[in-house]
């Protein structure tokens, strides 16, 4: 057999509450795009980081190109060639793209040449981007594109990515994985992350199962179905969701004419925006990222802070000029695309993190009860499968899914009359993504009023009773999920629609 190109054999690495690889043994092949799948918290993100140098293993080899390596930090990594795609970013805000991109590629190249080579992949792989746009003007899916643009300009012999699809567009998809096919042909071996059962059937030719930590399993996938690849990661298949029937209430939020400059020169502004959502109906809005989702997002919920006279009501009541504390107050929660640093600070426990949204956790007179709040913390653990070590555990120590699924819970559980929810999913393994779209459906029949964001168009089709699309800052007239077509909503995502085509519910 043929040397391979990276060899794991018996690594362990654990923590204080959970040894997250035990003996974990992997061999892939040069040009071989090779899966790694499993349920949030299998390990994977952990294996990754230890091939690039991010995590130190507590026991195991790793062999590079037939060659036994210590790889100590991620600079010795890139120095083999090896390259990562994190699934939670590392980037720097307050720089633009380009220093961003700089700071990991050869010192001798100028900033000027970074730039041009971030213009030169970006056209050559439909991933554009901005270089001199500062990152923290960004959507999460421009973000994404950063990151991955980094990798390729190392021009690596293994790719490590975690979730690279999670924000992209279906178009993005296909032309991403044309990149990857050709990487992979070239002799390129690629490590690929995904909870998306159907691009790792796809793309991937081999496929290694973790679950709790240990290897469970090795196939082809392309042998294998959705089904039988989620048995294989969570030894079931992910359960069905209850029946769609649904019944509209009242008008809960009515968005009229809204309109709002963007805040800064890489922002999107809103145009002349109308829409409603009833109690018991979930309406979605698709759109590729950075066409005004975010912007929406923070007038809805009272992040942009700017005075507005008119556009924005929840049962009646004007919202326009009231902060996000007022807006709890009356019933509007919201779940943000990022999890670390706006969903929940990293560094507080999970109990402490409920204080952000959950004024009523607070005891009299503003004082914080301790016990009060891990009981609160654990029940959403119980109640949503979340894996951690308690209520006293770091937000930062969870896995993407299991802090996704806590927020969530969060949420939730403060009983809302309107829940806006952007990118729900994201990263999220089959069995959490059916447990959180399963709370939401929940969530509605109950009757709040559901806007869900998202750029997963299956999502959008399998939870939607309406569908809105966002583009370039305006937002179109609604269309019943029955009446939506993947085409359509397509064509809309470019801003091609016609308002006398369809009727505004």
């Amino acid at each position: 057999m043929s040397t391979p190109q990276l060899e794991l054999t018996g690594i362990t690495k654990r923590y204080p509450a959970v040894v997250a690889n035990d003996d974990v043994s992997i061999r892939v092949n040069a040009g071989e795009i090779h899966a790694v799948l499993g349920e949030n918290g299998a390990g994977k993100s952990t294996l990754m980081k230890i091939i690039y140098g991010a995590v130190k293993p507590d026991a195991g080899t790793i062999k590079f190109q037939g060659q036994t390596v210590h790889i100590n930090d991620p600079q010795e990594a890139r120095a083999l060639g090896i390259a990562m795609v994190f699934q939670h970013f590392s980037l720097f805000d307050t720089i633009s793209v380009a220093e961003n991109v700089w700071l990991g590629l050869d010192a001798k190249l100028s900033l000027a040449q970074v730039r041009q080579a971030i213009v030169d992949k970006a056209s050559a792989y439909g991933l554009d981007i901005d270089p001199n746009r500062p990152v923290h003007t960004l959507s999460v899916g421009e973000m994404q594109r950063v990151e991955i643009i980094r990798a390729l300009l190392t021009n690596p012999k293994l790719l490590i990515l975690d979730e690279p699809t999670s924000v992209l567009t279906p178009q993005a998809v296909t032309k991403l994985f044309v990149v990857l096919r050709k990487l992979a042909a070239e002799g390129c071996s690629i490590l690929y992350i995904s909870h998306k059962l159907h691009e790792i059937r796809e793309l991937c030719t081999a496929c290694t199962v973790l679950r709790g930590g240990k290897v469970t399993g090795v196939c082809n996938p392309q042998a294998e179905t959705n089904e039988s690849l989620s048995r294989l990661m969570i030894g079931a298949e992910p359960p069905a969701l209850p029946p769609r029937a649904h019944k509209d209430g009242a008008v809960v939020l009515h968005v009229q004419h809204l309109s709002l400059p963007a805040q800064d020169h890489f922002g999107t502004h809103l145009q002349d925006i109308n829409f409603e959502v009833r109690a018991g109906e979930i309406v979605g809005i698709a759109g590729v990222s950075g066409n005004g989702q975010a912007e929406l997002v923070r007038a809805l919920s009272g992040e942009d802070g700017r005075t507005i006279s008119t556009g924005i009501s929840l049962s009646g009541v004007s919202m326009s000029q009231l902060p996000p504390m007022q807006r709890r107050e009356l019933g509007v929660h919201l779940v943000p695309e990022e999890r670390l640093g706006r969903g929940a600070v990293p560094a507080i426990d999970l109990a402490h993190n409920l204080l952000l949204t959950r004024e009523e956790s607070l005891g009299r007179g503003g004082w914080i009860n301790g016990r009060t709040l891990a009981e609160q913390a654990r029940q959403i653990i119980r109640s949503f499968g979340v894996k951690a070590g308690g209520p006293k555990a770091a937000a930062q120590s969870l896995s993407g899914g299991n802090l996704q699924k806590f927020i969530v819970g969060r949420e939730i559980g403060a009983n809302p009359k309107l829940l806006i929810v952007s990118q729900p999913t994201w990263g999220v393994d089959v069995g959490a993504a059916a447990q959180i779209r399963t709370a939401i459906l929940a969530l509605r029949d109950a009757g709040c009023a559901v806007l869900l964001i998202s750029e997963e168009l299956d999502e959008l089709f399998e939870l939607s009773d309406r569908l809105l699309v966002i583009a370039k800052g305006r937002v179109s007239p609604s269309l019943p999920r029955a009446q939506a077509t993947v085409q359509t909503v397509g064509a809309w995502m470019s801003g091609l629609w016609n308002e006398q085509e369809v009727t505004h519910a």
